[in-house]
């Protein structure tokens, strides 16, 4: 609740791994809003959020993060001025069993190292290892931040419009990668590239001014005549 208003109202939904479950809907629908109860970073005023068989609302985001629920933001959130290597061993640290060793040099733990190069690798970037994020191109920088995302051995992912300000090649490469990921992890994708949506997902569930309008297959939601007024207009005939 803010204020009053019902950000995301009645909403119900399940994750699975191998089916993409796309959320669609126009801004201020309560997309973003849906991602951050289920990351931790708001929580809820009522209902139940389940994830990998616990009840997670209103845990922190560094406790639901821990149980192997991995997001991403709207905004590319990386360290600049870090290389591509440096920002994922920094994500994959977090998987240690403490994070304060302040004496020890991160180049010294192995398998954090090899689980930072791994996940620059699954996601195309390892031409750009050694480069700062401020080189990268937009596109590159999402590739960086989805790295990101894997490097903390997640099972869930919740990825919130990954695809924003890419261009067409750029989006190509993106989508690819988003199939392939679908299909080891459970994947909750927030989304306006209605040509991704429906090349990705198996499940859509369109969401306007806080509520579920439809959730159905691709084809359910291309069909139905309520979400091509509210929300796909041509994009739905």
């Amino acid at each position: 609740m803010f204020g009053g208003l019902a950000a995301v109202d009645g909403v119900s939904l399940e994750c699975h791994v191998g089916r993409v479950h796309a959320v669609i809907g126009p801004n201020g629908a309560g997309k973003t809003t849906l991602i951050n109860l289920l990351s931790g970073d708001l929580a809820p005023s009522a209902g139940r959020i389940e994830i990998l068989g616990r009840e997670v609302g209103g845990l922190p985001p560094h406790r639901i993060s821990q149980l192997g629920v991995g997001r991403s933001y709207q905004r590319t959130n990386i360290f600049m001025g870090f290389t591509a290597f440096e920002n994922c061993r920094l994500a994959a640290q977090v998987r240690l069993p403490s994070s304060m060793r302040f004496i020890r040099p991160a180049s010294s733990y192995g398998p954090v190292n090899q689980a930072a190069q791994r996940v620059i690798d699954v996601c195309g970037l390892g031409s750009k290892t050694h480069q700062k994020a401020s080189e990268l191109s937009h596109g590159e920088r999402r590739q960086l931040e989805v790295a990101m995302t894997l490097a903390t051995s997640p099972k869930v992912l919740l990825l919130d419009e990954p695809l924003a300000g890419m261009g067409a090649e750029e989006a190509e490469r993106m989508v690819e990668l988003l199939r392939r990921l679908g299909e080891e992890h459970a994947m909750l994708l927030v989304e306006h590239d209605m040509d991704a949506v429906f090349a990705i997902a198996a499940t859509l569930t369109v969401m306007v001014d806080g509520r579920v309008l439809a959730s159905g297959t691709p084809a359910e939601i291309r069909a139905n005549a309520q979400v091509q007024e509210a929300y796909l207009g041509a994009a739905g005939e």
